[in-house]
């Protein structure tokens, strides 16, 4: 079942890409295939990073609702099922983007297995719709017009590392990804943000630090922690596997800093309104006069106007 709803069409998909592509480059399929995934998966990064902020925002009201519950755990956990209710929130929409990475991960490397063992996987795995296009039938006749590179530089077929030895252009793949990755995730981590260490100390020592501190300070752990994971699961894999890691991250980096971006100037949007608002009542004392001062100023002028009279 994986393999019908997952592996075979993301790998269709590839081939479908190939096929139509001027040059029939295995990389450059790699890599415009990676974008439109990325593409794909946009709507759902930027409604992981809204709630994120709003989370931020929401702390004040979920400090309220602990003092509410008072210690009791299963009158906390309904307040704050309520709140997040109203505000739209779900704790675990975060998790909504790493899904479908995983899943696509997973199915392009089973996909890309099937061709490093047999390169006629090529087209066997093919939907019949896409096996009678011109060049995977071209492709059927001779095999070895298989181009399995990337601009004919990295085979993308062969392991950074493996029994054969250490196979350095695709190791740069496994070292970029490993870098992307880590420049990713610490893009998302707030500045100033202590780390974990430092926010269990503040714990012991009776220090109450809010959900987001704690959330922002594991984050940070974890930008150091996935570069490593990736370069162990990619350094013994074909390198095709860390030209889309590393395409994916690069691409990630480029969505985030303009959702952050938007993010920020919708910050400063609400803090010069608020400034605005603040200034209102002072302009309205300044230009109103009392209606004591306008009738002490009339009946002035009514005892000027006698005294000339006089």
């Amino acid at each position: 079942m994986f393999t019908t709803f997952i592996v075979q069409p993301i790998f269709n998909l590839l081939a479908l890409i190939y096929a139509l592509l001027p040059g029939h480059n295995f990389g450059l399929a790699i890599i415009l295939f990676t974008i439109l995934v990325r593409l794909a998966i946009y709507p759902l990064l930027k409604k992981q990073l809204h709630q994120a902020k709003v989370m931020r925002q929401l702390q004040p009201a979920i400090k309220e609702v602990k003092k509410k519950a008072a210690g009791d755990r299963q009158k906390e956990s309904m307040l704050l099922m309520e709140l997040y209710k109203e505000r739209g929130i779900n704790p675990i929409g975060s998790i909504g983007v790493l899904i479908p990475q995983m899943l696509i991960f997973i199915g392009l490397y089973i996909g890309l297995r099937k061709v490093v063992d047999n390169p006629h996987a090529m087209i066997d795995f093919a939907y019949p719709a896409l096996q009678h296009l011109p060049w995977l039938q071209e492709l059927s006749a001779n095999i070895h017009k298989f181009d399995n590179t990337l601009l004919h530089m990295v085979d993308l077929t062969r392991a950074a590392s493996s029994a054969k030895g250490t196979y350095w252009p695709a190791m740069v793949l496994v070292f970029g990804s490993a870098v992307a990755q880590f420049y990713q995730s610490r893009q998302l981590v707030p500045k100033n943000t202590r780390s974990l260490k430092e926010i269990l100390k503040a714990t012991a020592n009776g220090e109450e630090v809010d959900a987001a501190e704690r959330s922002a300070s594991t984050m940070r752990s974890t930008s150091y922690l996935l570069p490593v994971m990736i370069f162990v699961f990619t350094v013994g894999m074909p390198a095709a596997l860390s030209l889309y890691w590393l395409t994916g991250s690069l691409v990630a980096i480029l969505q985030q800093a303009r959702l952050l971006k938007e993010d920020e100037q919708e910050l400063e949007a609400m803090a010069d309104a608020k400034r605005d608002v603040s200034k209102i009542p002072e302009a309205e004392i300044v230009s109103s006069p009392t209606p004591k001062t306008s009738a002490k100023a009339k009946t002035t002028s009514k005892k000027a106007k006698r005294r000339k009279k006089k």
